[in-house]
């Protein structure tokens, strides 16, 4: 519910400050009082584009600002949340600033956004439907272009049958049909470059294969070949080493054992002494087992050339490999995985694909049956839904006007079934039918309108409804009645009507009244709510015009009395 309007620096609007409540909301005026600007001004809320040219003379802004109380709408609330946009108190401020410079800024409770976010949340489109209700609905001559759409036909029938939730289950599953058919125009479109690739796959993994990689590999191949290249180096260390330790004279070997001999000679006079040289028959056992490891390593270690060809030449096709499928032999092995399943799904397609082809078939069974459905629900709907707004035509003494809507089945399924759905309109007995787009005026629209919105009834969330001439051309009993009409449908939402009818007016819950003021040779805006005392004058001038009667008086508070 929109339950706060301020506007600065707009047009001839200086600065104003509106409380609106729920219920039935009047604005009234004389002409060229300015109601269109106010209208301009929700206008700007709902996202619509605007110019510098609405900026105040010699101002540098514009400033429109939007309160709505969103207590009721878990759905908008849920919607911020996703959007990052904190929302306190369950309310919304939207703030709309046009600058003189063009660079114009939105917001939406405090937090800089985009027109395209602020459409999403409080949508100025007339939608009928459960999943995507607006916050603000504007039903102006102007906007009354929605009706004049097919697909807001269809959407108001369905939304008169409840057809939303068999409408959703064939949406998901015509998804999933056109998913699936997807997938087939795909899978046949590979068809031909299918044994070349294979081809190609085959010559990739038998590349890998005939290396024989395993885990390690090439750590192994590197130090196998820097060993042998080393290997004359290698084998005269090795041979130096076992001569300090083992062959000569002097060797490491011989020194601890003639040391740990002589010390025996000591067991009668000192065991301390003995104690104290263990150490060194610990270390001659270790130099032992060293000096076994080294020989048996020398004899690993090789020098043939052969050998050191054999080991480069499987290490440069190991780096070509690496050059083609990856940095390490772990790349590599995934990549071979990879092959191996894309050449499992070539010599398996026609099957996937059989599939596939029985997998659309059932799923298309279910779109036909579900559009099947939602064909006949909507053809018997659709005579209840006609002869109902014909009654609420009559009802506001459009007579002879008829309003027909005609279901036709289509050949292509869509996103919303096999129906075409088309709001058909003649003036009386003798015209023939035409689409409401083509003969409807701007003020029958808007009844049209009307008597739709009080057919459908309320909606299972509250919102604004913003009602625009909806009386033009009316007056009298008719006028009475189109104010009954807006007063039965802002029970449990909230509707703003601008009217010149007296008799509308009268069912007002809250009245405002539009004026125009001199004042320091400049004209600005003002827009008050009235008292009880108020509204009888404002409905006195509505009926007798500037001059009020006491007639028109009496006349007013017999209105109000209603």
């Amino acid at each position: 519910m929109l339950s706060e309007l301020k506007v600065s620096q707009f047009a001839i609007i200086d600065e104003l400050n509106i409380h609106f409540e729920n219920g039935f909301n009047i604005i009234s005026g004389e002409t060229g009082a300015g109601k269109s600007i106010i209208l301009k001004c929700l206008s700007l809320l709902m996202g619509q584009k605007t110019s510098v040219n609405i900026i105040q003379q010699g101002k540098n802004s514009a400033t429109v600002i939007g309160a709505f109380d969103l207590s009721s709408r878990s759905d908008v609330i849920h919607k911020l949340d996703e959007l990052g946009i904190f929302s306190d108190d369950d309310s919304l401020i939207v703030r709309r600033v046009i600058n003189s410079n063009g660079k114009s800024k939105v917001y939406i409770n405090d937090s800089l956004t985009t027109l395209t976010t602020l459409k999403n949340v409080v949508s100025p489109l007339i939608e009928f439907t459960n999943q995507n209700a607006p916050l603000i609905e504007m039903t102006a001559q102007h906007e009354n272009k929605n009706l004049q759409s097919i697909d807001y036909q269809l959407d108001l029938l369905d939304s008169f049958t409840n057809c939303w939730d068999l409408r959703n289950n064939y949406l998901g599953e015509y998804t999933n049909y056109k998913d699936v058919t997807d997938k087939i125009e795909q899978l046949e479109s590979q068809r031909p470059d299918h044994e070349q690739r294979i081809d190609f796959l085959k010559y990739q993994l038998n590349e890998i294969e005939n290396l024989g990689l395993q885990p390690g590999d090439e750590e192994g191949l590197e130090e196998q070949i820097k060993i042998l290249k080393n290997s004359h180096q290698l084998l005269n260390y090795l041979n130096e080493t076992e001569t300090a330790l083992y062959s000569s004279e002097k060797s490491c070997l011989v020194v601890l054992h003639n040391l740990i001999q002589k010390a025996q000679s000591f067991s009668d006079v000192s065991k301390t002494l003995l104690e104290k040289l263990e150490p060194l028959k610990q270390a001659k056992t270790l130099i032992e087992e060293t000096l076994y490891d080294i020989r048996d390593y020398a004899n690993q270690v090789s020098v043939n050339p052969e050998e050191l060809l054999s080991l480069e030449d499987s290490l440069n096709s190991l780096r070509k490999l690496q050059r083609k499928y990856g940095k390490s032999i772990a790349d590599i092995f995934k990549q071979k995985n990879e092959i191996e399943q894309e050449i499992a799904h070539i010599e398996n397609f026609d099957e996937h694909l059989n599939q596939l082809y029985q997998e659309k078939e059932t799923v298309f069974k279910t779109v036909q049956n579900l559009a099947s459905q939602l064909h006949q629900e909507r053809i018997k709907g659709a005579k209840k839904f006609t002869k109902k707004i014909n009654d609420e035509l009559l009802d506001l003494n459009m007579k002879g006007v008829c309003l027909n809507i005609v279901v036709t089945d289509i050949d292509k399924y869509n996103l919303t079934g096999a129906s075409s759905v088309q709001f058909m309109i003649k003036q009386n007995k003798k015209d023939q039918e035409r689409p409401i787009a083509k003969i409807a005026s701007g003020g029958e629209l808007s009844r049209i309108l009307l008597s739709i919105k009080k057919v459908i009834g309320s909606k299972d969330v509250p919102r604004t409804f913003l009602f625009d001439e909806v009386d033009t051309g009316v007056s009298g009993p008719t006028a009475e009645k189109v104010g009954r009409k807006l007063k039965d449908i802002s029970k449990g939402q909230q509707v703003i009507c601008v009217t010149h009818l007296p008799q509308v007016a009268a069912f007002a819950d809250q009245h405002f009244l539009i004026e125009k003021k001199n004042q320091q040779n400049k004209t600005d805006l003002v827009m008050k709510k009235l008292t009880t005392k108020d509204k009888v004058q404002e409905i006195a001038r509505l009926i007798s015009g500037e001059k009020i009667t006491k007639t028109s008086l009496a006349h007013a508070k017999e209105l109000l009395s209603i």
